[in-house]
């Protein structure tokens, strides 16, 4: 018996199995192995702007340039001074109420202050209010600090809002923290001033953290308004994230942020266990923090890309347009954010329709990568999820190479039913 032979595999976390990140999981690995063989793709699985030619703001590249002699050393666990007081001067303008740079926290990009916060918050068999569809790295992150999530739904004929009086009926003694993903990733809904109000309510009277993912706050369309939670939560407990990934195109530089509102009395011992975490973990990337400034207090270059004529407006309209054209689509058009998240519908349905086999054919056959919309956390598979930032025409013909595979789709399953009808 050879040595390795009698080794058995090293085990891994069981909740793992529970966990899934098909944005880029096992269509983004096999099209990676397409390209290996030569082939393009045109792979819309990832809203990072970088890989569409978009590039960070210039005034954004300087104030990282003019501070990269500072950036040796550790900086405080909560971020740069700087930084934090220009973060808390941006969310104090927008009304949220105590905003101070002790209640800022510099992360390596949102993602991982979702981390931070729920392993803070939650102990064992607690629960997590979360939207379905939702992005998912918040089930991912709640799954790993040991919590359960438990979703509401954002239904396509709601316009893919929630329902207050289900969330409240959702909520238990288990029950910790509410999740709002506004703008939303995938469906690109934004959430009006008076639905956030009932939500707020819903978490003052059980007592429950307001988690508020709002990366795309200021990536609207058609006279759009965003309204952040944190202004009309007041004293109850509020974490509002944002970053420089989406609005200031900047990904790769891991740069994001939470501002903790709400009674000081009530989230003091989550500030300090925010705090603890955020040591452990030394510091948050130093040299991309010296952009939050300017990001914060420079020039606005996100509204002209969102207006008519700006490059995410015509996408949108390319999708819109595309999917008014199409014989088996329809398409809750996004009132904000960097994706469509579109429906298959009418005879493409019969026969049973899988999500996840669609876009598997759709990379296979049309060198095209999306998501299933099952990825996030619904119980329906007919949706899928495309980013806007492609160019218009790419998208136009994305669409169009969608539509063959879909006709192809009606063609089999009409064949299939004429060799049915007779052999009956």
């Amino acid at each position: 018996m050879s040595p390795s032979s009698s080794k058995t595999s090293l085990k891994t976390r069981e909740r793992l199995s529970e966990v899934r990140y098909e944005i880029r999981g096992e269509l983004a690995r096999r099209a990676r192995e397409l390209e290996a063989q030569g082939r393009s793709l045109i792979k819309l699985n990832i809203g990072n702007p970088g890989a569409f030619g978009f590039r960070a703001p210039a005034h954004l590249q300087r104030a990282i340039v003019d501070g990269i002699d500072q950036t040796d050393p550790y900086t405080h666990q909560q971020g740069l001074p700087a930084a934090r007081e220009a973060v808390a001067a941006h969310y104090k303008a927008r009304g949220t109420p105590n905003a101070t740079p002790e209640r800022v926290f510099l992360g390596n990009g949102v993602s991982e202050l979702i981390d931070l916060s729920l392993r803070a918050l939650l102990n064992p068999g607690d629960e997590v209010l979360l939207p379905s569809p939702d992005y998912p790295l918040w089930s991912a992150a709640t799954i790993l600090n040991d919590g359960r999530p438990v979703y509401y739904r954002c239904l396509p004929e709601n316009g893919f809002l929630p329902d207050p009086d289900e969330i409240e009926a959702l909520v238990s003694s288990r029950t910790r923290a509410l999740v709002l993903i506004n703008p939303n990733n995938p469906t690109g809904a934004n959430y009006p001033r008076e639905l956030i109000e009932r939500i707020v309510a819903i978490a003052a009277r059980h007592n429950l953290l307001l988690l508020c993912d709002e990366i795309y706050d200021s990536i609207l369309y058609d006279g759009a308004v965003f309204q952040p939670v944190a202004p009309l939560a007041g004293e109850v407990p509020c974490l509002s994230f944002g970053g420089l990934s989406k609005v200031h195109r900047a990904c790769g530089w891991r740069v994001g942020w939470a501002v903790l509102s709400g009674d000081p009395l009530a989230i003091g011992e989550f500030h300090h266990a925010m705090d603890l975490l955020g040591a452990l973990r030394l510091c948050a990337n130093v040299p991309g923090q010296f952009a939050v400034e300017a990001a914060l207090h420079g020039d606005n270059t996100i509204d002209a890309l969102c207006a008519p004529g700006g490059r995410l407006y015509e996408a949108r309209r390319a999708v819109v347009e595309s999917v008014a054209a199409s014989r088996h689509l329809e398409l809750v058009a996004p009132a904000g954010a960097l994706y469509a998240f579109p429906a298959v519908t009418g005879a493409a349905l019969e026969g049973g329709f899988d999500d996840h086999r669609f876009a598997l054919e759709l990379l296979e056959t049309e060198n095209v990568l999306v998501v299933p919309g099952s990825s996030f956390n619904v119980p329906y598979r007919n949706h899928f999820r495309v980013t806007l930032l492609p160019q218009p025409d790419e998208l136009r013909e994305v669409f169009r190479r969608i539509e063959r595979v879909l006709d192809r789709r009606v063609g089999r399953d009409a064949g299939d039913g004429t060799v049915r009808a007779a052999l009956g």
